[in-house]
């Protein structure tokens, strides 16, 4: 029997009965507020944020089942010693550094007026489907372009969600299409990126310092107080600051929000480009999958640049799995999902 089934069998109800458990997901769109709430058993669990104000549509914040929430609070919101680098973080998303030679991924309200041009901004222009049950589905379509709005990619999107007792689950399938000719360009910022709640950290007391490749510096400070207590596992067993930059087809972080044991884990798909991926894995809290990195995850050995002539598309899928209660998934029962999610 293999290690995967094995996994399948070893886990109980938690997976083999997971429809069984499902919770019921609804789907609220708030075209007003360019945003659409999704609860899960009657509970906030994200919200899809869309706003002009924004450089791009974020899933923001996102919750555990028993509401702890495990992206950092700034920029959008104010918690007491949530760190305030990168404003660009925001809960979870999905752009790139470097398409067309215009940065997609460190674009925010601090960048100054005269360098804007060197960014381009994802704007969403269509919500296509927000569908609630045990499954809920939403479904957007929105444009990458440059300051001048002139369109580089289409996107569309599709979201669904879904939660039992102790999980929450999202599954994102994004598909690009070329527009013009695309160009992404081999870079360390991408590609799929979550910003952690500041307990999911790595604890540190030394300052850290980060130079995107426009050369602005970014200072991480270090900590002093006793909230920061994660840790990162990867599928082939690498922990801590040693995910960084190693290939795996999934990582994990965890630790404890207050008394609770939590986990975000991220699932890469066998059919994404690259796979398995590279783990763009800060101890700071940057939380990131990034198929387009090599040349820097490998020191120059090797590197990936992905080309799309005009009409061509490209689709990535990835699962993220938040869990919470006195034991946060094991590599058996992430082998498991992983296997579920690469028959989609």
């Amino acid at each position: 029997m293999s290690v995967i089934k094995k996994a399948v069998f070893g886990i109980g109800a938690t997976l083999l009965s997971i429809s069984a458990m499902a919770q019921q997901v609804s789907v609220v769109p708030l075209p007003a507020q360019k945003k659409v709430d999704v609860k899960i058993n009657g509970k906030l669990f994200t919200s899809f944020l869309y706003p002009d104000t924004l450089e791009k549509p974020v899933l923001y914040p996102l919750h555990t089942a028993d509401g702890l929430v495990v992206t950092r609070s700034f920029p959008l919101d104010k918690r007491k010693g949530d760190p305030t680098d990168h404003p660009h973080h925001i809960g979870l998303w999905f752009n790139f550094e470097n398409l067309n030679g215009l940065d997609f991924w460190n674009n925010s309200y601090a960048i100054p007026a005269d360098r804007k041009k060197q960014y381009g901004w994802i704007r969403t222009d269509k919500i296509i489907k927000a569908q609630s049950g045990k499954t809920g589905v939403l479904e957007y379509h929105a444009n990458w372009t440059n300051q001048a709005k002139e369109v580089i990619l289409e996107e569309t999107t599709r979201f669904e969600f879904s939660g039992s007792a102790n999980q929450r689950v999202v599954d994102r399938i994004t598909t690009l299409k070329a527009v013009q000719d695309a160009a992404f360009k081999d870079a360390k910022d991408g590609l799929l990126g979550l910003r952690l709640a500041h307990e999911l950290q790595i604890p540190t007391k030394e300052d850290q310092k980060f130079t995107d490749d426009k050369g602005i510096e970014t200072v991480v400070k270090g900590g002093t107080d006793k909230l920061a207590n994660g840790n990162y596992l990867t599928s082939e067993g690498k922990t801590g600051d040693a995910a960084w930059s190693t290939r795996a087809a999934w990582c994990k972080v965890f630790g404890k929000i207050g008394a609770d044991s939590v986990s975000v884990s991220i699932i890469d798909h066998p059919k994404n480009v690259n796979y398995p991926t590279f783990w763009h894995a800060r101890g700071y809290g940057l939380f990131a999958a990034n198929p387009l990195g090599e040349k820097v995850f490998t020191n120059g050995k090797s590197e990936k640049n992905l080309t799309l002539k005009k009409g061509e598309s490209v689709t990535f899928k990835y699962r993220v799995v938040i869990s919470n209660g006195n034991q946060t998934l094991s590599p058996a029962q992430l082998n498991a999902l992983a296997a579920g999610f690469a028959k989609k």
